[in-house]
């Protein structure tokens, strides 16, 4: 007989590999059929996120927005389904945290950088539950062995945790890198010409990256979960 608690996990693990597949699959199409007004392809090193899902501008927007639409709803069941076979109080907050975060890429989604304030406010909200969640994971982590706490998520989990830290920094401090006042990066979208190293779109991805690789690591650990 199958427990409750399996169950539990092998839905949080599959609606969380189902939301990640739809992240990247999104964010992958979207890149290769990418090109600029001069016919260059897409670069990470000086362009956003939020360009190639640029109604107008991007030939895979479509597929990246609804990759982050759907993909961030399949990642919002898998915090839900997660957070009911938590191991430690600290656990339900940060799947909570989490579980904002998913939210606010789905609302990314719905509301590309067409519709430039709800979009901006949305990526505000992801880049500050991805800051707490990822911190209250690593309280979670510190005080003994659990259930999703394994030595790959940890270690994932402080480097977004440090790239999440770095970004909202500099969205206050004014060292050369971001124009100081202007919000993450959707201001700086306009920036022209671009260096071929722009550095706000760089630290993005990077951050991006390491918060996919976190989630990756929790979804993970469930595949295998036994009651």
């Amino acid at each position: 007989m199958i427990s409750r608690q399996q169950k539990l996990s092998k839905l949080a693990f599959r609606f969380g590999l189902l939301g990640l597949l739809g992240l990247v699959l999104g964010v992958t199409v979207a890149t290769l059929s990418f090109t600029d007004v001069d016919g260059h392809g897409f670069s990470f090193f000086n362009y956003s996120v939020s360009e190639l899902g640029h109604y107008g501008h991007s030939a895979g927007a479509v597929l990246l927005n609804g990759g982050l639409f759907f993909g961030g709803l399949s990642l919002v069941l898998f915090c839900l389904f997660a957070m009911q076979i938590s191991d430690s109080p600290w656990l339900v907050p940060c799947f909570l945290l989490l579980g904002g975060c998913f939210l606010s890429l789905a609302v990314v989604g719905l509301f590309p950088i067409n519709v430039y304030h709800l979009h901006n406010k949305a990526m505000h909200c992801f880049y500050y539950f991805g800051f707490s969640s990822s911190l209250t994971y690593l309280f979670y982590s510190a005080f003994a062995k659990r259930r999703f706490a394994s030595l790959g998520s940890i270690f994932w989990a402080f480097l977004t945790w440090v790239s999440f830290t770095l970004s909202l920094l500099l969205a206050h401090l004014d060292i050369g890198i971001a124009v100081n006042g202007k919000p993450f990066y959707q201001e700086m979208v306009m920036a022209q010409p671009r260096p071929e190293l722009w550095w706000p779109a760089l630290i993005e991805w990077i951050s991006v990256g390491l918060f996919v690789l976190w989630v990756f690591s929790l979804v993970w650990s469930q595949r295998e979960s036994k009651a």
